[in-house]
């Protein structure tokens, strides 16, 4: 119990550090974005936290310090990559870059440009963007985890077998796997869970180390990935392709044909049910783009009010708040985590259930 509660407050002292250098970070890096290209007073507040939770072609480090990152462009005229450092000027500012076409990036999106800087969208239209963005880096940096993680797993595993004491990385892994398996899997799904298993877990940590990697404010941390409605969508349509390519013939007759029902009520409730298939995928997609993105906008929001007020003492409000709603966006990293892969499994578990209905009698 005691060596429990070390391990406690170990864990709750080094969230609370990173909370407080979150905060501050932020608050270091926020009048820096903000006055490029202003004057002093010209503090724009949803310019600054569009800038920190928006994706870009490029990695901000510290100061003016960034990691440009490889565009990938592909257009009429082929395919060109060149660094993104190529879009900066020396104040870190959009520059024009002459490739195939002469490229500028405006609103975080990589536009082709006349040369009097207008943008010409006819010849944007016809470029395709397969740039690695920050969000994709940060992806590939989650996956990285995941892999050296389950690896390492695996790996002890195979060589102590699974009825020995687990020890190290196993002994914190286990635990979370076997709450996924005994509370979302085998509740929502049945007998069948087995076969859903990787894939649950899949969804499960990699939204978890997302939003994890959300929260810390330094490299390789900071991209906010989870709160990318493209990241969302295509977790997504995952779990639509999975429901509905496991769906049972009792599934889809729930849905086109209700039984038990009059024939009137079955032509009414047919396109709503329909309709259900398409608007759960949707749910699971908006619910996790918005509460990671809220908390983040939320932090920003309140670090910002310091410099509204242009005083120190605003900070004694906006501070304290600031951790306080960091705390709970360490609570919503895993429960919106949990949620998703809850859902997704109870969705599984809805169209491979199997039901038994008694006959009509009309």
């Amino acid at each position: 119990m005691a060596r429990m509660s070390v391990k406690s407050l170990l864990v709750a002292t080094f969230s609370l550090f990173t909370l407080l250098f979150s905060t501050f970070s932020y608050a270091n890096e926020t009048p820096q974005s903000a006055a490029a290209g202003h004057g002093e007073g010209d503090f724009n507040v949803t310019e600054t936290i569009l800038e920190h939770i928006k994706d870009d072609h490029s990695w901000h480090l510290w100061g003016h310090t960034t990691l440009p990152l490889p565009v990938i462009l592909y257009s009429d005229k082929g395919l060109e990559v060149f660094s993104s450092a190529k879009l900066m000027d020396e104040h870190h500012e959009p520059a024009m870059y002459a490739g195939n076409y002469n490229y500028k990036t405006i609103e975080g999106k990589i536009k082709v440009v006349n040369a009097d800087g207008s943008i010409d969208e006819a010849a944007t239209a016809k470029v395709w963007d397969f740039s690695i963005t920050k969000n994709v880096a940060s992806l590939f940096v989650s996956i990285l985890i995941l892999l050296l993680v389950f690896l390492t797993v695996g790996g002890a595993y195979r060589k102590r077998g699974v009825k020995s004491a687990p020890k190290g990385l196993q002994s914190f892994m286990e635990p979370i796997v076997l709450f996924v398996r005994d509370e979302v899997a085998k509740p929502n799904i049945g007998h069948k869970y087995a076969k859903y298993m990787p894939f649950l877990l899949t969804i499960f940590f990699l939204i978890l180390i997302n939003n994890f990697l959300g929260l810390i404010p330094f490299f390789p941390g900071g991209a906010n990935v989870s709160g990318n409605i493209a990241f969302t969508m295509t977790l997504a349509v995952f779990v639509f392709i999975v429901v509905n390519l496991n769906g049972n013939k009792s599934y889809w007759e729930h849905i086109f044909w209700m039984p038990g029902m009059h024939w009137s009520m079955k032509l009414f409730l047919a396109p709503i049910e329909l309709i259900g298939v398409f608007t759960k995928p949707i749910s699971l997609m908006i619910r996790l783009f918005a509460n990671i993105t809220a908390g983040h906008i939320l932090v920003l929001s309140l670090i910002c009010l310091i410099f509204i007020f242009k005083t120190v003492f605003a900070s004694a409000i906006a501070v304290p708040f600031a951790v306080f709603i960091g705390l709970i966006e360490l609570l919503v990293a895993f429960l919106q985590a949990y949620i998703f892969t809850m859902l997704s499994a109870m969705y599984i578990g809805m169209a491979t259930e199997e039901h038994h209905h008694e006959a009509a009698h009309h």
